[in-house]
């Protein structure tokens, strides 16, 4: 007898049995919409009680009460599935818990997910017994600072709960009762298994480093010990191993960053100063996942190491997070919902010479992608109060670029904008980073001679062609995407080429 054969059997018949399943619930939600229309109640409890006693009647009798186990759950799922679509939403009042939420896409995630109430709900530490006691809520996810301190207020919890020693969703049950889970665990290990990080699946060899000692640390130490992982050191601020001797493990080949450091607003801060001291690093994962590229992350790539976010994470705990909300399995696609999120929270920048339309562009893509745009030299000349050419004149190039990189921080932490930059921006190295750290960067390239040099000091100055002699290789290397714009294709032809290539 060959195990493994037998195995190759079983899993065959699985996925039949998945495939059949799948087809099963497509025909239930066409029972539910007839029933809808004709006004049929979903529960038949005598055709269910026939249906498993004929179907019992077809198996071996010691094997009889399987089925009727087995059906007694997929009548539940099939009423689930039919209550779902009559009612057309999952009645609950959901949300995410904690102490800072601005910088929070669950919302948006959820709207995918479900038709259901999803709030964010911004508490401090003293305000929780009472939250906890009296708020309006059936289920809720939980975030920093939470996920250890909400243990107590819980009456069950999940086994992944227990042996994480963090939580990240409680539900409120009939009798008043809360439960809690992590579905954390769910997320990072989707993450990790992520088409990325195939070639690194092998963590038991790795020397990895987690930052921070909270509920996402012991997260992630348990899904890596899960994963063959057996050299983790875990890096806080007071512990044994900690930020001041970080040095002592300089032969990590794996950085996970578990705590809140670079996350919105705080983009200009990293858990770690120096990354150049790792040079056996070859992967960087941050849970952070706004903004989608953190100080962390970019100096890592700077260093040639992979880095990724944790988009991915966040989606597909909330996937099963609206599972357990709801009670019925939600059957959307996680790839394809981190790609929406991913598409509409992006910046779109849009660089240049001077002269090339970025202005012009900007508002009119703005427009027909439901965004606001920023132009940064009108952010400029409102901070100073002085006109972009009177900042040149009475203060000079340097001071102005200072003003520029400034306005750029404020600017580019935010999401979902369409941004023109002034012409100059890529002469200012720091920029790099802050305009990508959330954004799809776009360079407008124009012919020399079709550009205006009215109202820009440097133009006059220098002249056009020794700018571009210096700027097109930066515009080239800056970007992610280059669109031709010329006098004889029209603004609206533009604006529809980068919105078809971006959405």
């Amino acid at each position: 007898m060959d195990l493994n054969k037998l195995r190759e059997e079983i899993d065959k018949i699985d996925n039949d049995l998945v495939k059949l399943f799948e087809r099963r619930m497509d025909i239930c939600v066409e029972v539910a919409r007839y029933k809808q229309k004709n006004n049929i109640p979903v529960f038949d409890p005598e055709r269910e009680r026939l249906k498993t006693e004929d179907l019992s009647g077809k198996i071996a009798e010691n094997r009889s009460d399987y089925i009727r186990e087995l059906y007694s759950l997929i009548f539940k799922l099939s009423r689930d599935e039919q209550n779902y679509i009559i009612a057309g939403k999952s009645s609950g009042r959901f949300g995410l818990l904690g102490e800072k939420l601005t910088h929070s896409y669950s919302p948006a995630i959820h709207a995918e997910l479900g038709d259901y109430e999803y709030k964010l709900y911004e508490k401090k530490p003293d305000e929780l017994d009472y939250f906890i006691s009296n708020g309006n809520f059936d289920g809720l996810n939980i975030t920093v600072p939470y996920k250890k301190t909400i243990i107590k207020y819980c009456d069950y919890l999940s086994d992944s709960a227990k042996l994480t020693g963090a939580v990240n969703l409680i539900k409120r049950k009939p009798d008043g009762s809360i439960y809690g889970d992590n579905t954390d665990i769910f997320g990072l290990d989707y993450l990790l298994n992520s088409v990325k990080l195939k070639e690194l699946k092998n963590f038991e060899n790795l020397k990895i480093l987690i930052l921070g000692s909270g509920g996402s640390s012991q997260t992630a130490k348990f899904v890596l010990k899960n994963m063959g992982a057996e050299n983790i050191i875990t890096i806080s601020r007071n512990g044994e191993n900690n930020y001041n001797n970080i040095d002592m493990h300089k032969n990590a080949e794996v950085i996970i960053n578990a705590t809140p450091a670079g996350m919105y607003p705080g983009n200009d801060l990293s858990p770690v100063e120096d990354l150049g001291i790792f040079k056996n690093l070859k992967i960087i994962i941050d849970l952070i996942y706004n903004p989608a590229k953190t100080k962390l992350m970019a100096q890592g790539e700077k260093l040639g190491v992979l880095s990724v976010n944790g988009l991915a994470m966040l989606v597909a705990q909330a996937k099963l997070s609206a599972d357990i909300f709801t009670g019925r399995i939600n059957r959307n696609n996680i790839d394809d919902i981190i790609l929406k999120i991913k598409k509409s929270t992006q910046n779109i920048v849009l660089i240049g010479m001077p002269g090339s339309g970025k202005t012009t562009v900007g508002e009119a893509l703005a427009e027909k992608a439901n965004r606001k745009f920023i132009d940064c030299d009108k952010i400029i000349e409102e901070n100073s109060g002085k006109s972009i050419p009177a900042l040149f004149a009475e203060d000079g190039e340097e001071a102005f670029r200072k003003l520029e990189t400034e306005a750029l921080k404020n600017i580019c932490k935010q999401n979902s904008l369409v941004i023109a930059t002034g012409g100059g921006v890529v002469k200012t190295e720091e920029n790099y980073d802050i305009i990508r750290q959330n954004a799809e960067v776009i360079f407008l390239d124009r012919e020399i001679s079709e550009l205006e040099i009215s109202g820009r000091p440097l133009s006059q100055r220098d002249g056009v062609e020794a700018l571009a002699k210096e700027r097109l290789p930066l515009y080239e290397s800056w970007s992610g995407h280059k669109i031709i714009i010329n006098n004889s294709v029209s603004i609206e032809q533009t604006v529809n080429e980068i919105y078809d290539l971006l959405f």
